[in-house]
């Protein structure tokens, strides 16, 4: 059998929050920068979105189906598509209408839920499920979490959700000894297939790539194929940020040039073949169960939820958001779950992050503020606000 690689692409762009001071409390409940909102993903879509939807369309016709990738939308970016860039939309659909192309379940609104409240989880996952289906007419049956958080209880749950195989990431402090390039098993659901992010082939493109003091530069097509012939497993799993091309990588470096040489590199040797997810865990057996008793995620190298939990502020404000929970269900108004969602964001958290980020300024390239304090102080006041919103609904209805 031919070793597999599998190309699986995130594309999220979260609903930034505008400056809300102390003095907007209970006055006024509008929290999103609107503006920003629009003149970043108008950005990234010319940037981005379009030019590499248009070449990947291009390379799926040309290679008549033997390349073939896969996507993960959140709900936050696909609302931002619909209101700011209908084209980058209508651009994913028709990736989707060639039969190549992969659409992956995950978090609605790309958040911490599965570490939080199994009911919002699955809530948010079923309504992801259920855009995509509006949106690019396909029906997800692959799943990968927000930033591939994972662990054994997350596993199961995803597997009672129905889904049959997961992405994560290969972090090292799990793996031990172990490749990344098999297919693996969820230790408490052995049926639930995992596919690991090879981090250190991933990264190479998405942090690496125009880094002109890193010893593997410049990479071209050949020389990457030379590596992942090197692997010594049955799939090498190529996982990353969809805004590597064209944003953290800017067109100048040659990033879209090696993605249009790529498939015909790897095609044209004859021992490789492309894999949707879907069609990974069809193919592949699984070589062992991998125990993941805590949660790990492909964030920096830790690889854990530290760059969302790691410190009292992100603690606070994330045990704040989620003990409105029972509160919400009982409410279940639309309005307030809408808020609720974007108030999920793993973003919010993000610019948190009190330590330091070992994989570069990637990291911090959309955050809109100057120190984690400023991130705390802002969505504390949003949430404050909401907080007395839900609380007058619940004293209303009781």
């Amino acid at each position: 059998m031919k070793k597999s690689v599998c190309l699986y692409f995130q594309v999220h762009q979260p609903a930034r929050l505008r400056l809300y001071r102390f003095f907007d409390i209970g006055k006024d409940s509008h929290y999103y920068d609107d503006y920003a909102n629009r003149t970043i993903l108008r950005r990234i879509a010319q940037h981005c979105y379009l030019p590499m939807n248009e070449l990947l369309l291009r390379l799926v016709e040309q290679y008549k189906g033997k390349f073939k990738l896969a996507f993960s939308i959140s709900g936050s970016v696909m609302e931002q598509f619909d209101r700011y860039a209908p084209e980058v939309l209508e651009s994913f659909r028709k990736l989707a209408a060639t039969g190549h192309v992969e659409f992956l379940c995950e978090t609605y609104y790309h958040s911490l839920s599965s570490l939080a409240s199994p009911a919002e989880f699955r809530h948010q996952v079923l309504k992801h499920k259920e855009a995509v289906k509006e949106y690019f007419g396909v029906e997800p049956v692959t799943f990968r979490n927000t930033e591939l958080i994972y662990s054994d209880s997350i596993g199961s749950e995803v597997w009672d959700m129905g889904f049959k195989t997961l992405l994560t990431e290969g972090a090292k402090h799990i793996l031990g000894w172990k490749s990344p390039d098999f297919v693996y098993a969820c230790a408490t659901q052995p049926k639930l297939k995992l596919l690991l992010r090879n981090h250190g082939l991933s990264d190479d493109i998405a942090f690496r790539f125009s880094d002109r003091g890193w010893d593997g530069w410049p990479l071209t097509a050949e020389k990457f194929l030379d590596w992942v012939k090197g692997s010594d497993g049955d799939i090498v799993n190529l996982f990353m940020d969809y805004e590597t091309f064209g944003e953290h990588q800017n067109a100048d470096s040659g990033i879209f040039a090696f993605m249009e040489a790529l498939p015909g590199a790897i095609l044209s040797d004859g021992n490789l073949a492309f894999v949707t997810p879907a069609e990974a865990g069809r193919k592949l057996s699984p070589v062992d169960k991998l125990p993941v008793p805590e949660a790990i995620s492909w964030a920096d190298e830790e690889r854990d939820v530290t760059a969302w939990l790691g410190n009292e502020l992100q603690q606070e404000a994330f045990n704040k958001l989620y003990g409105l929970t029972e509160k919400l269900s009982i409410l279940n108004d639309p309005v307030l779950w809408a808020d609720f969602g974007h108030l999920q964001e793993s973003d919010h958290l993000y610019y948190m992050c009190t330590k330091f980020f070992s994989d570069g300024d990637v990291h911090k390239y959309f955050n809109p503020y100057d120190t984690p304090y400023e991130a705390f102080i802002n969505y504390m006041n949003v949430l404050s606000d909401f907080i007395i919103r839900v609380n007058e609904a619940y004293a209303t209805k009781n």
